[in-house]
C-alpha cells in the first residue's frame, strides 16, 4: 500500500478522475490533527497514541506535528517506528506479556513505562529492567459495560491480585502506577467512573500512592449516525471522578486512544463488483481486508453510494446481504446493510470512519486486498 503523491480535494474528485478498480482508503491529515488537538485540549492529562490501531508513518508524523508526545507501543517494531519518526517521544510499553528479548529492546530504546497484570511477568520486569526512573503500571479489569467487546478477557488482573502487584512494584523501587482499559469503542462514560473508583480502592488497599493513572483507550470513533461520541463529557467525567476518588492523592492522568484519534481521519471507498440477481451485493473489499473489524464491533452505517460519475444514489434504502470478494463464504458483512435500491455494478460504496484497524488487518487472502492510500484535503463529498 502506497501513499499517493497527489493531494486531492475530496474522495469524490478522486473517484471521478481515477475510477479505481481496487479499494481506496482516503486520508485527511487535517482531520487527524483536529482529532489530536481535541484530545490534547480536552483531556485532563497526557495523551498518548495507541500505535497498533494505525501505524502508518503519515499518521504518526501528523500526530507528532499536532502535539502528541507519547505513544503506546506493543512490540519492538512499534518502538523502532516511533524512535525513528518521533525520537523524543515517550514510549509506554503496555503489552502486559513480553519475551526477555523484547524487554531488552525496550531497555535499549529507553522505555521508562511498562504495564503488568501478573506476578510472573512482574518478576521478569524486576529482573531485567533498571528500576531508577522507571514506571510500572498495574493493569486491572472489571466486568465490561458499554464497550463493543471485552479487553479483560485476555488482559487485566482482578482487584485483589492488583493490590499485591502494586505493593511489589513499590517494594522493588519502581514508580507505582495503575492502568485499565474500559473496552473498545466504549460509548458509555460511566465505564470510566467505575474503573477510576476501583483504581483508588486498589491503591488504598496496597497502601501505595500512585504516580499516574492511565485510563486506557476505548474512546470511540464515530461509527453510527445515531451514536455521536461525547468525548468532552467523558473527559469531564474522568476529571471529576479522579478528584472524588483520590482526593489529595490524585495521580497524574494518562489516556491512550487509538481509534478515537485516527478512526475518523480515513474513509474507505469500495466498488460494487456485482449485484447478483438484484439481491446480494458483492464488493471488492471485505472482512479479509480493510473491513475486518465489522464482524467484531458491527457494521458502520455512515455509508453512501455514488455512481462512477460521482453522483449520489438516492433510491430508497433497503436491506442487502453484502459479500466481500474472496471465495470464502464467511466473507460477509454482519447482518443486513441498508443500501439504496438503485445500487448498481460499478458504483462505489463509501464507508466513513475506517482509520482504525483497517490497514493492519488487510490479509491479501485469495489475492485480493490491494489497497491504495490517497491523501485528501477533506473527507466531505
Amino acid at each position: 500500500m502506497g501513499l499517493s503523491k497527489t493531494i486531492w480535494t475530496n474522495p469524490s474528485e478522486y473517484l471521478r478522475s481515477v475510477q479505481p478498480e481496487n479499494p481506496v482508503l482516503f486520508f485527511a491529515p487535517a482531520a487527524l490533527q483536529s482529532a489530536a488537538r481535541r484530545f490534547i485540549d480536552g483531556f485532563p492529562g497526557m495523551v498518548t497514541y495507541a500505535v497498533k490501531s494505525n501505524p502508518g508513518e503519515a499518521v504518526v508524523e501528523n500526530l507528532a506535528a499536532a502535539g502528541i508526545r507519547g505513544y503506546d507501543v506493543a512490540s519492538p517494531f512499534e518502538m523502532h517506528l516511533i524512535r525513528r519518526l518521533a525520537p523524543d517521544a515517550a514510549l509506554h510499553y503496555n503489552n502486559p506479556v513480553r519475551s526477555r528479548s523484547e524487554i531488552a529492546v525496550a531497555v535499549e530504546l529507553g522505555v521508562k513505562s511498562y504495564s503488568v497484570d501478573s506476578r510472573s511477568e512482574l518478576e521478569k520486569l524486576i529482573a531485567d529492567v533498571p528500576a531508577e526512573g522507571t514506571e510500572i503500571t498495574v493493569r486491572f479489569k472489571l466486568p465490561v459495560s458499554g464497550a463493543a467487546y471485552n479487553f479483560g478477557a485476555k488482559f487485566g488482573a482482578t482487584a485483589d491480585v492488583a493490590v499485591g502487584l502494586l505493593k511489589r512494584v513499590a517494594e522493588a523501587g519502581f514508580i507505582p502506577s495503575i492502568t485499565f482499559h474500559p473496552g473498545t469503542q466504549c460509548t458509555d462514560p460511566a465505564a470510566w467512573d467505575s474503573y477510576i473508583r476501583a483504581a483508588a480502592g486498589i491503591a488504598a488497599g496496597g497502601g501505595v500512592i500512585i504516580a499516574r493513572l492511565n485510563v486506557g483507550g476505548g474512546f470511540p470513533s464515530h461509527r453510527l449516525h445515531g451514536v455521536v461520541p461525547q468525548l468532552e463529557a467523558t473527559f469531564a467525567l474522568i476529571d471529576r471522578v479522579a478528584t472524588e476518588a483520590f482526593g489529595d492523592d490524585r495521580p497524574l492522568l494518562v489516556c491512550e486512544p487509538g481509534r478515537g484519534l485516527c478512526g475518523d481521519a480515513f474513509t474507505l471507498a469500495t466498488r460494487v463488483k456485482a449485484v447478483r440477481d438484484d439481491a446480494h451485493v458483492f464488493l471488492n473489499d471485505g472482512i479479509y481486508g480493510a473491513l475486518a473489524e465489522l464482524p467484531l464491533i458491527g457494521v458502520i452505517d455512515r455509508t453512501r453510494v455514488v455512481t462512477p460519475g460521482g453522483e449520489a444514489r438516492r433510491g430508497a434504502a433497503m436491506p442487502r446481504i453484502v459479500f466481500g470478494p474472496t471465495c470464502d463464504s464467511v466473507d460477509r458483512l454482519p447482518g443486513d446493510v441498508m443500501l439504496p435500491n438503485d445500487i448498481a455494478e460499478g458504483d462505489y460504496v463509501i464507508f466513513e470512519g475506517l482509520g482504525a484497524y483497517s490497514t493492519v488487518t488487510n490479509t491479501r487472502f485469495n489475492g485480493f486486498g490491494e489497497l491504495t492510500l490517497a491523501t485528501v484535503l477533506s473527507l466531505r463529498p
